[in-house]
C-alpha cells in the first residue's frame, strides 16, 4: 500500500492536466531552442486556439518570427543550467491585454529544455493604475498651472526660473527678466465685471505664450502681473520681447459678453547684476523698473 505521504504528494494520472485546465491563467510549454509550443492549458486555448505543434511567437503574438522580448535568455545560467523563475509585465501584440508573466526553464520528460510561463491577465490592474497616474499627472499639472492663462503659477515660474539661473551661470550666459503689469485693470473689473476680466488674463497668456521662446519660462504671479525669465539673453533682446507684448496687447480688441475691451501693460526688464543675484533680486529690480514705466504714464517699457 502507498503511504498516507505519497498519497498527498503524487497526483493521479491525468490530475495535473485537469488542474491546470480549470485554472483562470494562461499555462504553456515551449522549446526553448525551437519554440515550438509543446503545452497549452485549456484557459490559453480558449483564447488562443490550439496550439498544434507551432511556435509560441506564431500563436501567442501573431508574429512571423521570434519574439524580440522572448525570456529564454534570462532563465538559465551561464552554463546552460536552469536558474530562478522571472517575473515581469507586457502588452500582448495579439489582443493588447496586459500581463504578468512568471516564466522558468525546466526540462520535459524527453529531455529537451523547455520554458513554462504562467501568464495572469492583469489588464484591468494596469488600467486602474494609470487612471490613478494620470489623476496624479493632472493633479500635479493643475498645482504647478495657472487655471485661468495655462501659464506657469507663481510657484512652477519661480521654480523653472532658479533652474534656468542655475544652468545659465553653469554656462557663463547672460539671464534677463520682464515683469508686467497690466494697466488699469480694476477698471475693467469694476465696469464690466470679473468674468470680462477673466477674459482678458486669458487673452493676455495666450499673447505671452505665442511670443516668449518655449525654453523660457513665463508665469502669472498673481492678479494682473506676469513675468518672463530669458537665458542667454541681452537687455536688449529682453526689451525687444517687451516692446513687441507691448504693442500685441494694446493691439487687442477682446470681446466679452458683447463689448469691446482694450488692455495695456508698463514693462520692467533688468538682467543679471552679477553672479550672485537670485531670481528674486532679479525681479523686484525688473518690477522696481515697471513701477517707473508706471509713473512715467504707463503703456511702457523701462530698463533697470
Amino acid at each position: 500500500m502507498p503511504s498516507t505521504e505519497n498519497q498527498a504528494t503524487h497526483l493521479p494520472p491525468g490530475a495535473a492536466e485537469q488542474l491546470l485546465d480549470n485554472m483562470d491563467v494562461l499555462v504553456y510549454v515551449a522549446d526553448m531552442e525551437t519554440h515550438e509550443l509543446l503545452y497549452m492549458n485549456e484557459y490559453g486555448r480558449a483564447i488562443w486556439g490550439e496550439p498544434r505543434g507551432r511556435h509560441c511567437w506564431e500563436v501567442l503574438q501573431n508574429r512571423t518570427s521570434p519574439c524580440p522580448f522572448c525570456t529564454n535568455d534570462q532563465l538559465v545560467d551561464d552554463r546552460g543550467i536552469p536558474s530562478g523563475p522571472y517575473v515581469w509585465e507586457f502588452r500582448n501584440e495579439s489582443n493588447h491585454r496586459w500581463y504578468q508573466c512568471r516564466d522558468r526553464a525546466m526540462r520535459w520528460p524527453d529531455g529537451r529544455l523547455v520554458r513554462m510561463e504562467v501568464a495572469t491577465d492583469i489588464t484591468e490592474r494596469k488600467a486602474a493604475e494609470e487612471a490613478a497616474e494620470e489623476a496624479r499627472r493632472r493633479a500635479d499639472s493643475l498645482a504647478r498651472e495657472d487655471v485661468l492663462t495655462g501659464l506657469n503659477n507663481r510657484r512652477a515660474f519661480l521654480e523653472r526660473a532658479d533652474l534656468l539661473l542655475a544652468a545659465a551661470r553653469r554656462h557663463q550666459q547672460p539671464v534677463a527678466a520682464i515683469l508686467l503689469d497690466l494697466d488699469w485693470f480694476k477698471h475693467i473689473n469694476d465696469q464690466y465685471g470679473h468674468g470680462a476680466g477673466d477674459v482678458v488674463l486669458q487673452a493676455v497668456g495666450e499673447v505671452i505664450r505665442s511670443e516668449g521662446r518655449q525654453t523660457d519660462p513665463s508665469g502669472r504671479l498673481g492678479g494682473e502681473e506676469f513675468a518672463i525669465v530669458m537665458a542667454d539673453a541681452s537687455v536688449d533682446q529682453a526689451r525687444t520681447l517687451a516692446e513687441r507684448l507691448r504693442r500685441r496687447l494694446a493691439a487687442l480688441a477682446i470681446e466679452s459678453d458683447g463689448a469691446c475691451l482694450s488692455v495695456t501693460a508698463s514693462f520692467g526688464v533688468a538682467t543679471l547684476s552679477d553672479p550672485t543675484e537670485t531670481i528674486s533680486t532679479l525681479l523686484g529690480r525688473a518690477d522696481q523698473a515697471m513701477y517707473r514705466a508706471k509713473l512715467a504714464g504707463r503703456n511702457r517699457v523701462e530698463v533697470a
